[in-house]
């Protein structure tokens, strides 16, 4: 059994868990820090949600080994933070709570929006709100607590944070928080600005909280492929569910990504920039979006090798995807749901790619964004039935 290292409400631990264990078994039976209530343990109710690296993200679906090294804080750990004192007093003065279970992940989950969300806004704070449940109050008082407390930062001249998630904790609008400084830029009005609003700032660097790493193998000449993809408007169109609103310049690059996966939607409108090498033999896509109905953040990072295949007339493509997710989404989402999803949507980028270099047409069937929920379920039990009856499975 290995040693897992956290820091756990600004305190370091070492702890040797057994793999299996969640994060929320991790905090409340290791470490004793029982304001971490478990309720559905599937990641339903959000009785159970906590902070890590910043982000709203569900305890009881998050094995504890997954968390090496990240920040964690519980409820604890917001005693002194000046958005969750505020909110404790609103939700006491708005009668936002009865039996009380409900209430940590309550305040850990409003704490995101009172960051994150321009005004005040009932419906967006019941949508954001609405991954945490409540069997007592109604929501009203809930509700009613969010706004007030959004309402008065906002008429103090605290601004909004783009992209949920901070690496440090402290006084929103006080510059504690490291992540702060870069992101505040003022709040799009609409989907379509989304684009437009965010600075140059947020396509910088970043470090991925996951990265997949997959290959393809296309039936043409390393030439060709470089080719196509030295043309922007020709790589959007073989990746499901993208378009482009602006390719002009490569170093800004907007537009908009769909992906849905049974009932659960989102369109992701943002900027990229693109770098490659002189033989455009390898480069990478950088880029950052924002989903406005979920409030949700991602940034992602597509790194590209190509190889000779075949004496040349083939080419292997190499890549290597690195994403964050930060929001809504980012508390719902199981990272392998996301590794799977991606896998598909790469296996889809290929076929188009080949269908491309072959001078088809990639029309909207080819370029399908969405995946059938069921389709996703069956394809995960034929790619896992191998593993279960004691055999391999290919990855």
């Amino acid at each position: 059994m290995s040693t897992l290292a956290l820091t756990i409400n600004r305190r370091t631990v070492d702890l040797r868990p057994e793999p299996r264990t969640s994060l929320a078994d991790v905090v409340r039976d290791h470490l004793d820090l029982t304001g971490t209530h478990l309720g559905c343990e599937h990641g339903v109710c959000g009785a159970c949600t906590v902070l890590i690296d910043g982000v709203p993200a569900r305890s009881c679906i998050t094995f504890a080994a997954a968390c090496e090294g990240a920040a964690v804080t519980t409820i604890e750990g917001l005693d002194d933070d000046e958005i969750a004192t505020e909110l404790r007093a609103a939700f006491t003065r708005e009668h936002a709570l009865q039996c009380g279970y409900c209430t940590p992940g309550m305040l850990v989950s409003a704490r995101d929006l009172v960051l994150r969300l321009p005004e005040a806004d009932e419906q967006a704070i019941r949508i954001g709100m609405s991954g945490n449940l409540c069997r007592c109050t109604g929501y009203v008082g809930i509700v009613r607590a969010v706004m007030s407390v959004i309402a008065a930062r906002r008429a103090r001249g605290i601004q909004p944070v783009v992209g949920g998630g901070r690496t440090t904790l402290g006084p929103a609008g006080s510059g504690h928080g490291a992540a702060e400084a870069a992101l505040r830029v003022a709040a799009p009005s609409a989907a379509a600005s989304v684009a437009a609003a965010l600075p140059a700032a947020a396509i910088a660097d970043f470090a991925p909280a996951a990265t997949i790493e997959q290959a393809f193998e296309v039936q043409h000449p390393p030439a060709d492929v470089a080719a196509l993809f030295a043309d922007v408007a020709a790589v959007a169109a073989c990746l499901p569910g993208v378009a482009l609103t602006n390719a002009g310049d490569p170093n800004r690059i907007e537009g908009e990504i769909r992906v849905q996966v049974g009932p659960i939607a989102a369109q992701f409108a943002g900027i990229a920039r693109i770098e490659s090498a002189g033989d455009g033999h390898s480069g990478r896509i950088i880029g950052t979006g924002n989903d406005r109905r979920s409030r949700s953040s991602t940034q992602g990072e597509i790194r590209y090798r190509l190889t000779p295949r075949s004496e040349g007339r083939a080419t292997r493509v190499d890549l290597t995807i690195g994403y964050s997710l930060t929001g809504l989404l980012a508390q719902v989402g199981r990272s392998g749901l996301v590794r799977d999803l991606a896998r598909r949507l790469v296996d889809q980028f290929a076929a188009n790619l080949e269908r491309k270099l072959s001078g088809e047409t990639v029309g909207p069937a080819q370029a399908a964004q969405h995946l059938n929920g069921l389709a996703l379920l069956l394809g995960l039990i034929r790619a896992r039935l191998p593993r279960w009856l004691g055999g391999t499975s290919r990855r």
